[in-house]
């Protein structure tokens, strides 16, 4: 089991890149050397994003733009009228080949709109962080961890044994076809309704089928405008899900790094420096492709879905795979297909992704879509997803997106959300937690602070490490190991 090691780099202040302003995006960073899986899931329901192996989570308070974490409840989630017409658009182009007139450069009228209205063209312009300029201490990743593992319950100091002689690493687990590329199931589900009625048929010991339902009386669902393609259609469209360590990422990098490029050149004017640039924004991950018995078949971590029409990638979406979420981190398009709402269906076929995947391991039925900034009006469409929940910034708990939080949010930018003035954190670090915090001195030794402080005597960093605490919670601040090396 791999662990989580960090190091606390405070506030941070820099450009932002929503409303444009200068030296006015406050938040809080640090880097992560490695995280688990489930870590990063507990910090995302905190308000915590990555970039990289770069964590953030803004000052919400005091930022320019108050950044509020979204998600979406795929068993829940509802398709719009748009949302209709976009699917039909791509069955219809796949089916003729045939480029709609009128649907120009981002579709028609309402379609258009709705593309800016889920996580298409804005979301993937999500502007990255800017990096501090300190650079984080160097480790030997392997060896701390390896450390932490041989010592379950350390002594007030632990000292590692020699580490064990090992050869290099094998590579992750391939997935699916062509060895590490896996295609979506376009097999027909079952809706959650219909799942739910039978679980608790069968708790109730009648096993008995469900009633019938009549013909035409249940809504179309998002898997049954996908699920359309035939053999006899123009163009073949196929989802491939790689990742990032894997062989199949290292032999379409250069296809991916070409789409990328075209794209922030065309859209956003931003020209990448090269490929590693690219691989420090979307590949570099400090996650591993965690594979519990309980967990889905791919298992946890960073991946993207590639979308191969024919024999093109027209579009990636980067994704963490995580215990209750699918957290969408960037999506990129080819501009040439941009009259295919490319955004839109993206984010739609992410759900769907979410839905399959909830069929077999039931607790990870969200969609996160990183932040909802309601002062930033180019940047509320996420919020046009049904189902959707804003996370309170204080309290951590999730609250229905409805007009009247708007109507908060339109009185003023920063608000508590939770209407329950006396509810607390119930992940709350107090200071009866402290003596539990972790610390990593040096690649050779940690300790926990209580023994920490037995070492040093008057601690000028105990400010810094509590900080830090009552922003990670104090579950993660337990178990993560805080990097205190001078």
């Amino acid at each position: 089991m791999s662990m989580s090691i960090v190091q606390y780099f405070g506030n941070q202040l820099s450009k932002c890149g929503y409303c444009s302003g200068t030296n006015c995006s406050k938040s809080h960073g640090m880097h992560a050397y490695s995280m688990r899986c489930q870590d990063y899931q507990d910090l995302i329901d905190r308000g915590w994003r990555r970039c990289g192996n770069y964590c953030y989570k803004l000052r919400n308070e005091d930022t320019c733009c108050p950044c509020y974490t979204i998600k979406c409840d795929a068993l829940e989630f509802k398709l719009t009228k748009s949302n209709k017409r976009i699917l039909r658009r791509m069955s219809r182009y796949l089916r003729d080949g045939k480029r709609e007139s009128g649907s120009g450069n981002g579709g028609d009228g309402d379609g258009d709109a709705d593309d800016a209205a889920l996580h298409g063209e804005v979301n993937a312009s999500e502007p990255q962080p800017q990096l501090p300029d300190k650079s984080p201490a160097v480790i030997n990743v392997e060896q701390v961890a390896s450390l932490v593992e041989a010592q379950k319950k350390p002594n007030p100091v632990a000292k590692p044994s020699p580490p064990a002689a090992t050869g290099p690493s094998a590579p992750p687990p391939t997935l699916g076809t062509n060895k590490s590329a896996a295609p979506i199931s376009n097999a027909p589900r079952k809706k959650a309704k219909q799942m739910r009625l039978e679980r608790r048929q069968a708790k109730l010991g009648d096993l008995a089928p469900p009633p019938p339902t009549k013909p035409g009386s249940q809504e179309k669902g998002l898997r049954d405008f996908i699920s359309s393609a035939s053999e006899s259609d123009k163009h073949k469209l196929q989802l491939r899900l790689v990742h990032v360590h894997s062989n199949e990422f290292k032999r379409t990098l250069p296809a991916s790094y070409s789409l990328y490029r075209k794209y922030q050149i065309s859209i956003h004017n931003d020209p990448p420096k090269d490929t590693e640039a690219y691989k420090d924004h979307l590949q570099m991950t400090p996650m591993k492709n965690e594979k519990p018995i309980d967990g889905p078949e791919m298992g946890y971590g960073s991946f993207h879905q590639q979308y191969w029409l024919d024999d093109k990638l027209i579009a990636v979406g980067v994704i963490d795979i995580l215990p209750g979420s699918v957290s969408s981190v960037y999506f990129f398009y080819d501009p040439e297909y941009s009259f295919l709402s490319l955004g839109t269906y993206g984010s739609l076929r992410e759900i769907d992704f979410v839905q399959t995947i909830a069929e077999s391991v039931p607790s990870l039925k969200y969609y996160y879509m990183g932040f909802y900034i309601h002062s930033c009006p180019k940047m509320r469409y996420k919020g046009k997803l049904s189902a959707s929940y804003l996370l309170c910034p204080e309290t951590y708990v999730w609250l229905s997106l409805t007009d009247a939080i708007r109507s908060k949010l339109d009185e003023n930018k920063y608000q508590r959300l939770n209407p329950d003035d006396s509810a607390r954190d119930v992940n709350e670090f107090l200071m009866e937690h402290l003596d539990e915090v972790m610390l990593l001195l040096d690649s050779k030794t940690f300790t926990d602070y209580k023994h920490y402080l037995k070492i040093v005597g008057q601690d000028k960093e105990r400010d810094t490490i509590v900080e830090y605490s009552r922003l990670v919670g104090k579950d993660c601040a337990r178990r993560m190991l805080y990097v205190n090396m001078s």
